[in-house]
């Protein structure tokens, strides 16, 4: 089984997996919970600023504490090579190697078909995932991710894999003995007609862009349902973690159009990552990344995500402060 698709060159519609209004709009549409951070955290902005540039990242580097070095057995994923795992992200900045046990991925499939999801990051907009295409109509909209927010702890199998030790192992031998789980998300990525500019920026699916929500971060992502190339698979542009031009250094912005990012780092570096119900992979998210769009089938998927800050006590695992 191949456990990602390089490609050698960005697939025709690219462009259109990573459509989105300009940056201007991503911008503002982030913009309220940029502030909530900064009333929170006054030392955000700093990091807003300087991480962003590899000088400060570098400098902040310098602080991570080693880990422990010890390995722990896995209940969950088995016999992993930590080292060459970690040597990977080094590297290229993603690693994909990892498969959940199939009584653990159906079991969190099962529980997110009959548990209610919010459409949109909307808690307003409370749907079953089998009645997608009714709450679109009962709600007038269309719904492009739901997500389960704080209800991903009710499930017995999600707990497990965020508990288990292997993912903070291997987080802790990337970014310092400083880091720590911070976001826990299980969602749903639907297939939709008219979904708005704004809808797709705020679901991360209009253009490739960074995360700068810590100084240092690793996100571990599992497909709970298979994933082919209509299903909105996850892209990742490796080793532009490790390297980065110096106008995409000094802009605010954290999003760009898709030609832009491959001419900077190479077409041969966008992978797509593929899969089974049950693939998993992890990355460094300050290289470029994107979801792209769900055309065919619904898109279910988990995310761990690690950092060295302590997370927010004003919103659960990375929802957004919507406007």
């Amino acid at each position: 089984m191949t456990s990602y698709a390089p490609l050698r060159r960005p697939p025709a519609n690219l462009e259109l997996i990573a459509r989105g209004g300009g940056r201007a709009q991503r911008l503002l549409a982030r913009l309220p919970t940029y502030l909530a951070d900064l009333r929170e955290n006054p030392s955000w902005l700093v990091m807003f600023v300087f991480a962003r540039t590899m000088p400060g990242r570098r400098l902040h580097w310098l602080f991570a504490r080693p880990g422990n070095g010890q390995a722990t057995e896995s209940a969950v994923f088995g016999d992993v090579d930590r080292a060459n795992a970690v040597a990977e992200l080094r590297s290229v900045g993603l690693y994909a190697g990892f498969a959940l046990p199939q009584s653990i991925h159906r079991e969190i499939l099962n529980f997110a078909e009959r548990t209610p999801c919010f459409g949109n990051f909307d808690r307003r907009l409370e749907l079953l995932p089998n009645e997608h295409k009714e709450a679109e109509k009962r709600f007038d909209c269309s719904i492009l991710s739901g997500h389960y927010f704080e209800r991903v702890l009710k499930c017995e199998a999600a707990v497990a894999v965020q508990r288990d030790p292997l993912p903070l192992e291997i987080a802790r031998s990337y970014l310092g003995g400083q880091a720590r789980l911070v976001t826990t998300r299980l969602w749903w990525s639907f297939p939709t007609k008219g979904a708005t500019e704004a809808d797709l920026r705020l679901a991360s699916q209009d253009k490739f862009h960074f995360d700068l929500d810590d100084w240092r971060m690793l996100k571990f992502f599992f497909y709970l349902t298979p994933v082919d190339a209509e299903s909105g698979p996850h892209v990742f542009v490796r080793r532009s973690h490790a390297r980065r031009t110096i106008r995409h250094q000094t802009t605010l912005f954290v999003g760009h159009a898709a030609a832009d990012v491959t001419r900077a780092y190479g077409a041969e570096n966008v992978a797509i990552l593929l899969g089974p119900a049950g693939f998993g992979f992890v990355e460094d998210p300050f290289g470029f990344h994107m979801g792209s769009l769900a055309r065919r089938s619904p898109r279910l998927a988990m995310e761990l995500g690690f950092g060295v800050s302590p997370p927010s006590p004003r919103r659960f695992h990375g929802e957004p402060v919507v406007a």
